[in-house]
This record gives structure tokens, C-alpha cells and sequence, in this order.
């Protein structure tokens, strides 16, 4: 039987119910067309993940308080923030299934939107005296910012070593599910080797969860995204950059050129995914995600047993095995 968010979520559940209500206070604004966009926010958020990081971590670290609460909504208002930007300079209409805000109120007003929430998260900080914690959510965005304009300048050149691969993903993914970690173990109040330990774990999941997402671009789901999209953005991915290092010069020239001219040719993507496949991408990416779990269970095995670290494990093997 496979597990669900809400089986994960059982020595959270009240907490998870009380941090929704408490969100959707924060979102309330005066001014009715910022209301009116914060409850369409509101109303399509995902899975939750990013929040039950953050209370399970606090959990595991023997407290929830007040603080977690205002810590897990300064990660949802950042990071919301920064879609809400995304989507706007990836010229994106939709997110998750639905509108992106820019699609529907046009982008000058998405990226007041995005500024808007940003200050809301930095007062709900401020006010509270929470530095430590807006240090820890502020260096993440810090770090997503730097991410992704690495993947930028390298896309261009498609010189990625598998060391550039991980620097991208650690920072552009990464950082947020350790940023979630390292401030539910701060909220709990526990000495600064526990948070950089938490931070540490989450960092493991955020990388595995991301090469999870590459090997979706190979078809490795029934579901999910559609085929070779990260092909088609430029994007090098640890499955290709293995196998382009198997492959011999001229090999390795037709495939890196179909990606640079051609990657809008289905014919042509469909090539770059079979040489993926043939030269044991797949497998390797897979290995590699394994062995990041594998870390990060080891971290959770330094916390003592309790309802909340049999969550957290069946988490992070629910952010691997998801289908989607």
C-alpha cells in the first residue's frame, strides 16, 4: 500500500489545520484586488510538503512552538514569491494545473503580487523579532536567485561537469527543503549543531527530489510531466551528462547539437532520450538519488525514535517514489 500526505502527515494533522487558518489570516489585505489574488493563492496550494517539513523538524527536535508557525508561513509567503516572479519571467500561463497570476491580472501586477508577499514575509519576521529564522528563509532565496542564473549562464554554453549540476540543484532546490529544516529545528529552540544537522538532512532530500524530477524528462513515470521538456529548455540534467561522458567525440557533438538547434524536433528529442537510455543514464541518476536518501536517513537516525521521525522517513521516501 502506497503512503499518503495524509498518513504522513497524522502527528501534524492539528497543527497543519491551525498553520492554514493562521496563513490565510496573513494573506488578508485591504485593498480588494490583492485580496482577492491572495485567496487565489490560497486556494491552489499544493501538497503542503514544504510546511510538514517544517513542523515535522520541529517535532523531531522536541518542540513546536509559536515560532514554527511564523517560520512555515515565512517559507510558503518567500517561496510563493519567487514562483509568482518565475512565472512571469518564464512568460508561464499556468502553475500546477492552474492560471498563473500573470495569465490572469497580467504581469505588472504578478510581480507587485510577488514584491507584496516578499515584505509580508519580511515584517512577519521583523515584527516578531524572528532573525534567526529570516536569515535562514533569506539566504535560500539568496541562494535560488543564484541557482538559477548559474543554469542560465551555463545553458548557454552546455558545459555543465556533474560538480555544476549539483551546485545548480543544491541551490535551486536544495536550499528551500533545508531552509524548511533548519527553521523547524531553530523554532524548537535546540543548540546550532542540530539546526546545521536538520539543514543538512533537508539539503539530501531537496537534491534526490530533484534528480527524482530528471528522470521524469526520460519517461521513468506514468504520469508527470510530458517527455523531454528539460531537453527542450536547454537543460543538462545528471542523466545526460552522464551519458555524454560515455560517448565518443562525434557522438557527443550530434547529441549536444540536437539540444542547442534541434530540441524543438520531436524526432530529435526522442534521439537524445534513447542515447540517454542506451548509455545507463538512468541507472546512474537513479544510483546517485539512492545514495542521497541513503545520507539523509542516516542524518534522521541521529534524532531519537519518535511519531515524528517515522514521518519524516516516510517523506522523504514519498518525495522519491511519487509518480508526479
Amino acid at each position: 500500500m502506497s503512503l499518503t500526505v495524509a498518513d504522513i502527515q497524522a502527528p501534524i494533522a492539528a497543527e497543519m489545520v491551525l498553520f492554514e487558518q493562521k496563513f490565510r489570516d496573513l494573506m488578508k489585505s485591504d485593498v480588494m484586488l490583492l485580496d482577492q489574488i491572495m485567496n487565489y493563492i490560497v486556494k491552489r496550494k499544493g501538497k503542503q510538503l514544504r510546511p510538514m517539513f517544517v513542523f515535522l523538524t520541529a517535532g523531531v527536535c522536541g518542540q513546536i512552538t509559536e515560532s514554527t508557525y511564523r517560520g512555515a508561513a515565512l517559507i510558503e509567503l518567500l517561496h510563493t514569491a519567487t514562483l509568482v516572479h518565475d512565472d512571469v519571467v518564464d512568460d508561464s500561463n499556468y502553475r500546477r494545473g492552474f492560471f498563473s497570476i500573470n495569465a490572469l491580472w497580467k504581469n505588472k501586477v504578478a510581480v507587485l503580487v510577488g514584491d507584496y508577499l516578499l515584505s509580508r514575509g519580511l515584517l512577519l519576521s521583523v515584527d516578531n523579532n524572528d532573525f534567526d529564522l529570516l536569515q535562514i528563509v533569506s539566504t535560500a532565496v539568496r541562494e535560488i536567485s543564484e541557482g538559477e542564473l548559474l543554469q542560465i549562464e551555463k545553458a548557454r554554453r552546455l558545459d555543465i561537469t556533474e560538480d555544476v549540476y549539483y551546485e545548480i540543484i543544491r541551490q535551486k532546490t536544495a536550499s528551500l527543503i533545508a531552509a524548511c529544516c533548519a527553521v523547524g529545528a531553530r523554532s524548537a529552540q535546540v543548540e546550532k549543531e542540530t539546526v546545521e544537522k536538520a539543514r543538512l538532512f533537508g539539503e539530501k532530500v531537496g537534491i534526490a527530489f530533484q534528480i527524482k524530477d530528471d528522470l521524469f524528462d526520460y519517461g521513468t513515470a506514468e504520469v508527470g510531466k510530458p517527455l523531454g521538456i528539460d531537453i527542450k529548455e536547454k537543460k543538462m540534467t545528471l542523466p545526460l551528462i552522464y551519458a555524454l561522458r560515455q560517448a565518443d567525440y562525434f557522438k557527443k557533438r550530434r547529441i549536444i547539437n540536437i539540444v542547442k538547434n534541434e530540441s524543438e524536433n520531436p524526432r530529435k528529442v526522442a534521439e537524445v532520450i534513447d542515447f540517454v537510455k542506451l548509455s545507463g543514464g538512468i541507472e546512474y541518476a537513479t544510483k546517485a538519488m539512492n545514495q542521497f536518501v541513503a545520507q539523509a536517513h542516516a542524518l534522521l537516525e541521529t534524532f531519537p525514535e519518535s511519531s515524528y521521525r517515522r514521518s519524516l522517513e516516510q517523506l522523504v521516501q514519498y518525495t522519491i517514489e511519487r509518480s508526479k
